[in-house]
């Protein structure tokens, strides 16, 4: 699929309405960045614009605290692997305050399209399935400043340790340079 002209959420939702689904039925999009960027903005954005027939998932919600490590195989096992046979899919959201899994699995239906948002949502592995994969970038200060506005000062230093550990698996994957589209994620060009 080409990239979409313009990266407002509605040209995002038209461009993929328009692409072919590759996880079974649904069109997959998958949203990516650094912490802080804007990813969960645009997700709800660009839901809003898609409208009936959306599901979201949030790599917040499969990560093992603060560790990228197994939220992606989660997110395969659970929700991709059923979706791509044409089942529903499901994952256990951890729950931040517990430290641990929810025992209630959280059931994710066969939505025409898919949006995931979250930091290393954009793997390798996920690209036969991937509809459409969007990089969501800004400034350092910025998204140090918001996740630490989100989660508290006392946080800081699993912060600086996220950074490391996602600019680890963004180099890996060279997740910014395979990305089909690149939106800027300050608050002047959210809203474009």
């Amino acid at each position: 699929m080409p990239p979409p002209p313009a990266t407002s959420p509605a040209a995002l939702a038209e461009a993929v309405r328009a692409a072919r689904p590759l996880l079974g039925a649904t069109r997959l999009v998958c949203i990516d960045g650094p912490a802080g960027s804007g990813k969960t903005t645009l997700a709800g954005r660009l839901a809003d614009a898609l409208g009936a027939g959306v599901a979201v998932v949030h790599m917040d919600d499969l990560y093992a605290g603060w560790t990228l490590a197994g939220a992606t195989a989660r997110l395969a096992a659970g929700v991709l692997g059923p979706l791509a046979d044409g089942r529903p899919g499901s994952y256990h959201r951890y729950d931040w305050l517990a430290g641990r899994f929810d025992d209630v699995p959280t059931p994710v239906p066969v939505p025409e399209v898919l949006v995931v948002e979250g930091c290393g949502s954009c793997p390798r592995s996920l690209d036969p399935w991937t509809t459409l994969r969007i990089w969501v970038e800004a400034p350092a200060p910025l998204r140090l400043a918001r996740g630490l506005a989100r989660d508290g000062e006392d946080k800081a230093a699993h912060w600086h340790r996220w950074q490391r550990e996602e600019a680890a698996v963004f180099a890996a994957e060279d997740t910014r340079a395979r990305a089909d589209v690149r939106v800027n994620g300050a608050p002047r060009t959210m809203d474009a």
